[in-house]
């Protein structure tokens, strides 16, 4: 049986009175992947937020693998084993995507160390293995800033695979990809799935249905409803309050 990897219980994050989270309740366990989905202002970036302690709980608590994280700061949560990534992909363009990820892998190199220090041999089979993992063994060694707006996307989950997370955060991955790079995102995230856990929080319903085992649905700083795609877009109180529109599309 698997063991609960993140808990958050009645967690409320309240700015000047708005509660941007409202007695949040929320569990995943350890290889799970999750998809969250629901309408602007439901609170998906404040949850991603409490997660990562980029903000605090007003109410309640969060745990990742049984540690209470409001004890972590930012880095700390981190080195615990959560790996963000945000809607804009963050690479150093002037690096090629080999570089990118062997400064990823050893979290205590620079910039310079990357460049003009030998990569030990390991290290080397890691970063080719990722290369090809995320489909830019080809594009190893041009600049980062010559790939595509997918292609850096693929580069920083590469980024954060390489430095072992134990929970991916994803955060809009698809947005601005053209329909073969959403389906190749798509294959990417359920590739990972099989060795990480990964929370997916997305707008795209086509992209959900290709990669949602499990979907959460928030409204208003709360779970709305879970369950699988079917059941979930199915539901009366998502049609009226999210997917009204999809539907009937």
């Amino acid at each position: 049986m698997s063991a609960t990897l993140l808990d958050i219980q009645d967690v409320t994050v309240s700015f000047d009175g708005f509660k941007a989270l409202n007695h949040l309740n929320f569990s995943m366990e350890e290889g799970e992947l999750r998809v969250i989905i629901g309408p602007n202002g439901a609170g998906k970036t404040t949850f991603l937020d409490v997660i990562t302690g980029k903000t605090n709980a007003t109410e309640g608590k969060a745990t990742f693998k049984g540690k209470d994280l409001s004890h972590y700061k930012e880095h700390e949560i981190a080195r615990l084993g959560v790996g963000r990534k945000f809607q804009t992909p963050r690479v150093y363009l002037n690096l090629t995507p080999r570089e990118n990820l062997e400064l990823s892998c050893n979290r205590g190199k620079n910039v310079l160390t990357t460049l003009f220090k030998a990569t030990p041999s390991a290290e080397r089979r890691t970063v080719s293995g990722l290369l090809e993992t995320i489909g830019l063994d080809y594009k190893a060694d041009v600049p980062a800033a010559l790939l595509s707006h997918g292609e850096k996307q693929w580069l920083e989950i590469g980024m954060l695979v390489a430095q072992s997370p134990d929970l991916l955060l994803v955060d809009e991955p698809v947005a601005g990809l053209t329909d073969e790079e959403t389906e190749k995102t798509g294959e990417l995230l359920i590739a990972l799935a099989e060795s990480h856990s990964v929370i997916v929080i997305e707008h795209d319903m086509e992209f959900v249905r290709q990669i949602a085992r499990q979907v959460t649905v928030l409204h208003q700083g709360s779970v709305l409803c879970e369950g699988t795609m079917d059941e979930v877009q199915n539901d009366p109180r998502v049609i009226e309050v999210y997917l009204g529109q999809e539907v009937a599309a």
